[in-house]
């Protein structure tokens, strides 16, 4: 792999059909935005070399229909303690999947009473291990901890309105803009601007 990390990166993922897109980032070395699986259904995954750090990071943040959020928050109004063991099992199963994830939800923090408005998967390489398998394994890995919760969401909420909802965390940041097309409607908007760290807690890798 030598000195070119980012020059072997970006071949492996023209390999794989990704077309990657290079992002501007000024604490990153390279930042590669991709959409994964390839075609009109992929979502958004960030892949970025942190600077100064010796490991790269994937990560893809997700944001819940509005629609879903309506009916979850129907369900937390309705049933306080069967929805917070929903949350709970949402949390356990991301537990499960072995990659580092956050949750963004809303109402109260303190009493858990508003509904789930994102949540976002990350994962790193470093580099002693890094590899085409390891770096599309772990893009399959993140997909599929995506995917579960996902299916998990239209299965108790409903396909939703196709129209993302309300991120509170975002109010007073530069929230995730809107893809040009391609991401499944029904259940999320994926981040296609952040620099690093929008998709995930800066603070693990830098």
């Amino acid at each position: 792999m030598g000195d070119n990390l980012q020059g072997t990166v970006n071949s492996w993922l023209k390999d794989e059909g990704l077309a990657p897109r290079q992002q501007p980032d000024g604490r990153a070395e390279f930042h590669y935005l991709v959409r994964y699986p390839p075609g009109k259904n992929g979502h958004a995954f960030n892949i970025v070399h942190p600077k100064g750090r010796d490991l790269v990071a994937i990560s893809s943040l997700t944001r819940v229909d509005g629609g879903q959020q309506e009916e979850m928050q129907s369900h937390a109004d309705a049933d306080l303690e069967g929805w917070q063991d929903w949350m709970h099992t949402i949390r356990t199963s991301l537990i499960s999947t072995g990659v580092d994830w956050g949750l963004h939800v809303g109402g109260d923090k303190a009493l858990g009473d508003g509904p789930l408005q994102a949540f976002n998967v990350s994962e790193p390489i470093w580099l002693d291990g890094m590899s085409k398998n390891a770096l599309m394994q772990g893009l399959r890995k993140l997909w599929m901890a995506k995917l579960g919760i996902i299916h998990e969401i239209k299965h108790y909420y409903g396909q939703g309105s196709g129209k993302p909802g309300p991120v509170d965390d975002f109010k007073d940041k530069k929230g995730p803009k809107k893809p040009s097309g391609g991401d499944e409607p029904e259940q999320v908007e994926t981040d296609e601007s952040g620099t690093f760290g929008a998709g995930f807690d800066p603070s693990e890798w830098i």
